[in-house]
């Protein structure tokens, strides 16, 4: 069974690449990974807040005690372009990526602002990687700003990273657009080579004996991905981008119900968690098996074929299915 496809340009052998986790935030890992079939690998993100925080640390080591006598009024160490910080050990990993793996190597960057991330996604691309995910995590709390404003930071991201590098750009969303197709080809226009569907936004928790805001990470499971597959089905062939679809994808069925509403690769990371990278194994070879028994010659004949523009029934897609479900469900109970 062939089961290729092209994402961002990049030709890959299957549509299971493993997304940004700690599953592939070493080498060793990411090797296992390719073993086990991966197509490629989306390396962990380099954090905004993480560049700058060490470029301070490292700023107020460098002055501490300055100007505290004549000799010492500029410091007693180089200025700070002498230095590597921040972004250091992520190159270093990405370039052993490079070096280790056949496989491509996404870098991916987690940022609200254009500022400093031009500069280090140049410096990504000069490391190696095959493309960047740009990982967009805006909160819209302000209550002075509105949704045109909001969607503008976003655009204004994505166009000043694409005019900063030459290697594919994919942009990781979440579905809190008042209009999500719209922005979805905005995003395009602003220089997205794709959309990786939908970034899952942590949610805080409060813990009740210390009173405190805490983190509070739970994996995904399946139900997770039906918001996926309803804007996967809603963009393909009309959005002209390549589509990834994260969040949920757990099993053969996932992966296949997300090709058929239009994916061109599937992003697991949970599932990976929970079950290690000989997941990727089994489940190429039930979706190559439920391909072969429905007489399909490849991948590529069955992506999109239940899409919402080439389904026999779109509005299933839409408000109908809304109806449906609730219609049926109250015959069976």
């Amino acid at each position: 069974m062939n089961l290729s496809t092209n994402y961002l340009g990049l030709e890959l052998a299957n549509p299971i690449v493993p997304s940004a986790s700690p599953m592939t935030r070493s080498v060793e890992s990411m090797l296992h990974l390719e073993a086990a079939g991966a197509a490629a690998v989306v390396m962990p993100s380099l954090f905004e807040e993480q560049i700058e925080h060490e470029a301070m640390a490292v700023h107020a080591a460098l002055n501490f005690g300055a100007e505290i006598s004549p000799e010492s009024t500029l410091g007693y160490f180089p200025e700070m372009d002498d230095y590597n910080t921040g972004a250091a050990d992520y190159l270093d990993r990405l370039r052993a990526a490079k070096a280790a793996l056949s496989i491509p190597v996404i870098a991916s960057l987690n940022g609200t602002s254009p500022g400093g991330w031009t500069l280090y996604a140049r410096i990504i691309e000069e490391a190696g990687a095959d493309a960047l995910e740009l990982n967009i995590y805006l909160i819209a709390a302000d209550l002075e700003r509105n949704s045109l404003q909001v969607e503008d930071d976003y655009l204004q991201l994505v166009e000043a990273v694409r005019n900063s590098v030459s290697i594919p750009l994919s942009v990781k969303v979440g579905p809190f657009f008042s209009s999500t197709a719209n922005m979805a080809r905005r995003l395009v226009s602003a220089g997205a080579d794709g959309l990786v569907l939908f970034n899952r936004f942590y949610q805080p928790d409060i813990d009740l004996d210390t009173l405190s805001v805490v983190p509070n990470l739970v994996l995904s499971s399946s139900d997770e991905m039906r918001l996926v597959l309803r804007w996967m089905a809603l963009l393909r062939g009309r959005v002209d981008t390549s589509l990834a679809a994260t969040t949920g994808v757990h099993t053969a069925d996932d992966v296949l119900k997300l090709v058929l509403a239009g994916a061109d690769v599937t992003m697991m990371a949970s599932a990976l968690i929970k079950h290690g990278p000989d997941l990727v194994t089994t489940t190429l070879a039930e979706v190559s098996a439920w391909l072969e028994a429905r007489d399909y010659e490849s991948l590529d004949q069955a992506r999109g074929s239940l899409s919402h523009e080439s389904s026999p029934d779109p509005s299933a897609f839409e408000r109908a299915n809304y109806m449906h479900a609730l219609v049926e469900y109250a015959s069976e109970s």
